[in-house]
């Protein structure tokens, strides 16, 4: 194996994400100095809609074109600060480049650089190395112990922010628990999907999707998006609860309101003809309905991201039963980790790379979690790209949880076929 694979060429543009909005795609060339070989890896970076106030900074042009949401100044950045920085490095140790681009932005949340110009030159390096080793990039990130194929978390009804509909909780999934491989698991999660889509047909709800890929109809409540999930689970031919468990994604911190201190729910507001709110403590007793009365097994994002004396009341309530997953709340961010481990907040995390910037961050925030007995969720964003990063990130960590939403639109199901592909490699199926 080469000692040194130098980093000679580095090159960002402007491309589109699922959404249509401008993201970072950056290509890092390395040659190999016994061979002369060179070898190179391109990697393009997500975006989010419902974004932690605590996440990095994903830097935007603020000027007219793309109303705003142009990224030059990060390709720039890239193409200027970063690749002279970079340019004559050994791009296998990646911990050192990604501590040179922290150091180079000398910002505590990537202000100056943006968060997308570092990501996408860190993804960019390991897939290089990755090529250059002739290993895939699960192999390269993790090493030999890397084996363990990921729960999909599937995404098959959207609300909140991720669509243009009346559920104000933005996620609602489902979580296939008893097939024995990934390729089944997919399988499972498809058959629901479709199922799900031929209820809302026969209703005369809609069936167009958000964001995510997930079905949007107007519906008034989240018991009433269970209900559904339940019977479309039966009509799939599995059991609730023992076949397939469900999941949700709050995303409270868009529905809190600081002025108010109370959780506003607009969408169920209109539907039932009054103005509902909850405060903290009535947020969690809905919580626990929804448990006792459906197969939940995961709650992202269940209060908002400051609210600390809410996570630790819910965590104590429910978090022996339920999955506690903190996205807001950590942002993929160790300190942030480390400060909800020592008030005993949640008890899993959810990793989103753009969030933290670089590769061995979110590494660090894994490992922090795994030492502490935190369960970690390998996820996308809603602003997606055709990019399959995490689908060999969930594998090389061995996470055993991965959100990428519904089996539908390129840019969620190539992470689908990739783990399919990932699959087939570790089984040794030619």
């Amino acid at each position: 194996m080469s000692a040194y694979l130098e980093i000679t060429h580095i090159h960002a543009r402007e491309i589109l994400d699922s959404r249509g909005n401008p993201t970072v795609e950056t290509r890092v060339e390395v040659r190999d100095r016994e061979t002369g070989r060179s070898y190179d890896g391109s990697a393009a970076v997500p975006s989010g809609a419902s974004t932690g106030r605590f996440e990095a900074v994903e830097l935007r042009d603020g000027e007219p074109r793309y109303f705003g949401l142009g990224v030059r100044h990060a390709v720039k950045n890239v193409n200027e600060k970063i690749a002279k920085m970079l340019r004559g490095r050994n791009a296998l140790n990646q911990t050192a480049i990604d501590a040179a681009l922290v150091e180079l932005d000398g910002t505590d949340n990537k202000a100056n650089l943006g968060a997308n110009a570092t990501l996408s030159v860190s993804m960019a390096v390991t897939r290089a190395c990755a090529r250059a080793l002739n290993l895939p990039l699960y192999r390269y990130l993790g090493g030999a112990n890397a084996r363990n194929l990921p729960v999909p978390m599937m995404n098959i009804l959207n609300g909140g922010k991720h669509a243009d509909n009346t559920v104000d909780f933005q996620e609602f999934m489902i979580m296939p628990v008893q097939a024995e491989n990934f390729a089944e698991r997919l399988r499972v999660c498809a058959e629901v999907y479709h199922n799900l889509k031929k209820l809302l047909d026969a209703r005369g709800l809609s069936t167009g999707v958000g964001d995510e890929g997930g079905f949007a109809p107007n519906l008034p409540d989240a018991e009433s998006v269970f209900a559904l999930l339940e019977e479309a689970v039966n009509a799939a031919g599995y059991v609730p609860g023992v076949d397939v468990k469900f999941a949700m994604d709050a995303a409270a911190s868009e529905l809190y309101n600081e002025e108010t201190g109370m959780y506003h729910f607009p969408g169920e507001s209109r539907l039932k003809g009054q103005e509902i709110l909850r405060d903290t403590s009535e947020m969690i007793d809905y919580y626990e309905r929804l448990c006792d009365r459906y197969p939940i097994c995961s709650i992202e994002d269940g209060l908002s991201e400051d609210d600390w004396d809410g996570w630790q009341a819910l965590t104590k309530r429910i978090g022996e039963k339920v999955q506690l997953v903190g996205d807001d709340l950590f942002v993929t961010n160790v300190r942030r980790l480390e400060a909800g481990i020592k008030l005993n907040c949640a008890n899993a995390i959810l990793i989103k790379v753009n969030q933290i910037g670089t590769i061995t961050e979110a590494l660090k925030a894994v490992e922090l979690a795994v030492k502490n007995g935190y369960r970690s969720v390998i996820s996308h964003r809603s602003g997606e790209t055709e990019d399959t990063l995490i689908a060999d990130l969930a594998v090389a960590l061995n996470a055993g949880q991965i959100k990428t939403g519904a089996p539908c639109r390129s840019d969620r199901v190539s992470k689908y076929n990739r783990l399919l592909g990932i699959e087939e490699e570790i089984l040794g199926i030619s």
